[in-house]
């Protein structure tokens, strides 16, 4: 009689492959990392030198992969310090995310009205108390999975309802299906995202629902890059016909 896979300490029991703990998780975050690498490539080549917002989705890709590289090696091997790590990197990646959503779509990276500078400024500093914080609870007070879990979806969500209403006033604007790829990635991620519900033993003893989700983002990740390029792309193209 087959007996039931047991949780230890909520984790479930892997068949390692070449001394990694969690083989898929390792591998789906490698493919992450070269989605991220590979739009980095596209960001450079691709959108001017003078784009003002170029920079910022440059240090998106460092961060990107910076995150699935500390990914790849806690699901390697789970030890303290990179479990730690990988949660700090995502934590970084997210909130990111959430800190350029708003200078892409309220531009506050334009010189006008003065306003904006000042603005820009309080939002990076309100973005670094925050990560501060976030890390600081964490490292010196209560090392809590659900208090980082809620922060992690509380950022992501905001961001996600920054860039669905972006993407609907663009399309509206602009009646281009790349303008609506926002909303649709946005959706593909809470899809993604569902899959950390299902929480089944692991398939083959490799494949389990975490490891699904990070397989999940690849997709929109490299989506996400080709939107950022053309999103750039038809702004510069714009500035040139006023010149």
């Amino acid at each position: 009689m087959l007996q039931p896979i047991l949780q230890f300490h909520g984790k479930w029991p892997f068949h390692r492959f070449a001394g990694m703990q969690e083989p898929c998780s390792v591998l789906f975050s490698f493919f992450n990392l070269l989605a991220h690498r590979d739009g980095l490539s596209k960001v450079r080549d691709r959108i001017p030198a003078d784009y003002p917002l170029r920079k910022y989705y440059i240090a998106f890709g460092y961060i990107g992969m910076a995150s699935w590289m500390f990914s790849m090696i806690f699901h390697t091997r789970d030890f303290d310090i990179t479990e730690k790590l990988d949660y700090f990197a995502a934590g970084a990646s997210v909130l990111y995310g959430l800190y350029y959503t708003p200078i892409r779509i309220f531009r506050l990276d334009e010189k006008r009205p003065p306003v904006k500078p000042t603005l820009l400024r309080l939002w990076t500093l309100v973005c670094v108390f925050l990560y501060a914080a976030h890390v600081s609870y964490l490292t010196f007070w209560h090392w809590d999975y659900v208090y980082n879990m809620a922060a992690n979806v509380a950022a992501g969500v905001v961001q996600n309802i920054l860039w669905s209403g972006f993407s609907y006033r663009t399309y509206q604007k602009l009646k281009k299906p790349w303008a609506a790829w926002p909303g649709m990635i946005v959706a593909w991620i809470i899809l993604a995202m569902s899959l950390e519900l299902l929480d089944f033993p692991p398939i083959g003893g490799m494949v389990d629902a975490h490891s699904l989700w990070h397989l999940g983002t690849v997709v929109p990740t490299i989506w996400w890059y080709n939107f950022l390029v053309r999103d750039a792309q038809q702004e510069s193209a714009g500035e040139r016909l006023k010149a």
